[in-house]
């Protein structure tokens, strides 16, 4: 994507906007941006072939949603918004460009709304929905009322998108497609670095480039937050220290920021020790277990601390969070098995998250239901996914997802079955989720945890598995 096409932050509002239209509205990401519209009094359509959980929340709100793509969903319409994943010829982008419609990236419609807030804005390979939620969640119990957009719903708030009254406007800032380069942020938290979306960014260099221009464009009275620990960092937190930027970091080495020790991750959640600039802060507290999440929340409660909230209202949010839906989400159990819903799809999110998973297990089984997530990620971190899978007792792993990518001979799904290093009974590769549930019914028993993870569709398959798993054991359901 050529950002420099696109329109930045603080060109428009998003009540210059008028009538918006948004292809593909029940996806997570413009979702949660047509919910922070509707929220704002900005008119929203959009149109879908699918009818998604949220799209009864937008129609609640006001929203009109078309289950067809046809021209007249762009009558009365004055903005058409698009994400990557719409092809350039699609019938609604060739009918805004034929009516002479003002057409946005989502990125761009998401800048607008940014204008006049202070933009909290979080990057980084992985970790950027649960540190986006945290951080929002922090915010409302200060009192703050915050705008935001957020690629996942936080639990039992069921919301994933907000226009509040209050000065922030926190959002992930998508750096697969280079977008995130339209934002200009007061903050901007970056929490790690790793090699992935390489088929935009040519190498990791490439990458780490892109983050740091990023991070260049921050406000001259804002600052960076980033990870103290993490390898891919680094040569960030030297290069902003050099050009005089204000950067903070966070984890366990000892010249970080917000120090953490202690750390210590159990079924229940997890705990560490804090310091902040050599001052103990006492024991922070998260409801949701993983080493992973912990460090999610300290880039949080780092920056809310820069922000001068109180550390009391800080600690009573983590306290309370009750994680995001498809991030480590219990669905339910049945038939003696605990389902749980997974987002993960890079490998160290992969193996951090089935790590923790297995704490869980105890002394049952995991059993894993894996779709990857792009073919030119499973093709070249396919050894790191096969490393983070084998954790696991059973596998069963999905053809990839990955929306006009075309794969090339002996790449996919059989090749990474091919490669867990478990023997061949524990792992087998079933192309289709029509399949998929009685896979599971097969291999699992009382006892075990059944997690389905990777790209969007599977991880929100929690809920039909416990059908599957309920029909066979009705007795055993809760």
């Amino acid at each position: 994507m050529n950002t420099a096409e696109l329109t930045p932050a603080g060109k428009l509002t998003a009540e210059e906007l008028g009538s918006v239209h948004l292809i593909g509205i029940g996806g997570v990401g413009m979702g949660g941006l047509a919910r922070l519209l509707l929220t704002r009094g900005v008119p929203v359509s959009g149109s879908e072939l699918r009818e998604w959980p949220a799209l009864a929340a937008l129609r609640a709100l006001g929203g009109t949603v078309h289950m067809s793509h046809v021209a007249s969903n762009l009558d009365g319409v004055d903005t058409v918004v698009y994400s990557t994943a719409i092809p350039h010829d699609h019938l609604e982008l060739a009918e805004a460009r034929k009516r002479g419609l003002r057409i946005l990236h989502r990125s761009e419609a998401l800048a607008a709304a940014m204008t006049n807030r202070q933009a909290i804005a979080v990057a980084g390979t992985h970790g950027k929905t649960t540190t986006t939620s945290i951080m929002t969640v922090i915010l409302q119990h200060a009192g703050q009322d915050p705008s935001f957009v957020i690629g996942g719903e936080i639990s039992e708030a069921g919301s994933n998108g907000h226009h509040g009254t209050g000065p922030h406007f926190v959002a992930e800032a998508d750096e697969s497609d280079k977008s995130f380069l339209i934002y200009r942020p007061h903050v901007a938290i970056i929490t790690n670095i790793e090699g992935d979306h390489l088929n935009n960014w040519g190498d990791l260099e490439g990458l780490k480039a892109g983050f740091l221009q990023f991070a260049g464009l921050t406000d001259d009275d804002g600052f960076v937050v980033t990870c103290a620990d993490d390898p891919g960092t680094q040569e960030l937190i030297a290069a902003l220290r050099a050009a005089g930027r204000t950067i903070y970091t966070y984890g366990e080495r000892d010249d970080a920021d917000l120090r953490i020790s202690e750390v210590v991750s159990t079924v229940s959640g997890v705990r560490y020790l804090a310091w902040l600039d050599g001052q103990p802060l006492g024991e922070i507290k998260l409801a949701l277990p993983g080493k992973h999440m912990g460090l999610n929340s300290a880039a949080a409660v780092l920056t809310a601390l820069r922000l001068g909230l109180p550390l009391d209202k800080i600690t009573e949010a983590l306290a309370s969070f009750p994680g995001v839906r498809r991030r480590f989400e219990r669905k339910g159990i049945a038939a003696g098995v605990r389902v749980y819903d997974e987002y993960a799809y890079h490998p160290t999110s992969v193996k951090a998250a089935l790590l923790t998973l297995r704490e869980v297990a105890g002394d049952g089984r995991l059993l894993v239901v894996f779709q990857p997530y792009r073919v030119y990620r499973t093709r070249d971190l396919q050894a790191e996914l096969a490393e983070g899978l084998a954790i696991a007792d059973q596998v069963i792993v999905m053809e990839v997802f990955g929306p006009g990518e075309v794969r090339g001979p002996g790449e996919g799904g059989v090749s990474l079955t091919a490669a867990i290093d478990l023997p061949a009974e524990q792992k087998v590769f079933v192309p289709d989720w029509e399949d998929v549930p009685a896979e599971v019914l097969r291999r699992s028993r009382p006892g075990d945890v059944v997690v389905t993870m990777g790209a969007p569709p599977i991880s929100m398959m929690g809920d039909e598995l416990l059908t599957a798993l309920a029909s066979a054991s009705p007795d055993q359901a809760e």
